[in-house]
């Protein structure tokens, strides 16, 4: 179980002042016009919201830690956005839709439970510390899970997947933990690791 956030650092993490740009693959060009984000999969029905729609949805404020898996913290960061639990009760999930893949530009997944998801904290931002996300840190909307390590909060995330067997996302499929909580150090798989 993660702990709280606290004033202390996960182990094994070193605070930073700057905020690093890591990522997979080019900085994708994206659209408003034509973006979108899709919930599907084991749903009664798909959810399709333009960034019109989204945009209508109650906005939502969270301030968290980032932990990279790499061992940098960037703390007390201010997030703007949807929260994920807002968005996930335009659906009828199926009961046995317990885990899911996040899809974002690029081909890039990661996956997580759905309990994960539906935690305070967790939302789409489209805004860090009152600015508009950067091109780099995933505009025009990233995923912020703040209690597990940062791959997780995917950027420039277009879809959520919903599947009843967890799927190897991205970075899991290269041997990274499959739930990744920063405070017991989940960073790569190992006998240890849960789903």
């Amino acid at each position: 179980m993660s702990k709280p956030q606290t004033n202390k650092l996960p182990p094994g993490q070193v605070e930073t002042s700057k905020f690093p740009v890591i990522h997979s693959g080019p900085v994708p060009d994206i659209d408003l016009n034509t973006w979108d984000f899709r919930l599907f999969g084991l749903v009664s029905e798909e959810l399709r919201l333009t960034w019109n729609d989204f945009m209508e949805l109650p906005k939502y404020t969270s301030t968290s830690d980032a932990h990279c898996v790499t061992t940098w913290s960037h703390t007390n960061n201010e997030w703007e956005g949807v929260a994920l639990h807002t968005i996930m009760s335009l659906i009828t999930l199926a009961p046995e839709a317990n885990y899911a893949l996040v899809h974002a530009e690029g081909g890039y997944t990661t996956s997580l439970r759905v309990d994960d998801l539906l935690r305070e904290g967790v939302m789409l931002a489209y805004k860090h510390n009152g600015e508009v996300l950067s091109r780099d840190h995933g505009f025009p909307v990233r995923l912020i899970v703040p209690h597990l390590y940062f791959w997780k909060s995917a950027k420039w995330v277009r879809g959520i997947e919903l599947l009843a067997e967890p799927k190897l996302g991205f970075w899991e499929q290269r041997g990274y933990d499959l739930y990744g909580d920063p405070w017991l150090e989940q960073r790569y798989r190992d006998t240890t690791s849960r789903t």
